[in-house]
């Protein structure tokens, strides 16, 4: 069995859209000027944000299997 080259591209691929994602939040708060815990609720939401928008299952099923889609 020969080792699939999906999963080394897969975690090149997520960490580099989630150093992405940090930037921009975290750009993003700066620019707001917010209070300390209205920063925690700002980054609660976009840590969210990252669940929803760039779902992570998809990414490990096409790692895994080669599928994208169900």
């Amino acid at each position: 069995m020969n080792p699939s080259w999906r999963k080394p591209v897969g975690m090149i691929l997520i960490l580099l859209i989630l150093v992405l994602w940090c930037i921009i939040s975290v750009t993003l708060v700066e620019l707001l000027d917010l209070p300390v815990w209205a920063q925690g609720i700002a980054f609660l939401a976009m840590g969210l944000a990252w669940l929803w928008i760039f779902p992570m299952r998809r990414m490990l099923r096409w790692m895994e299997l080669g599928l994208w889609r169900d």
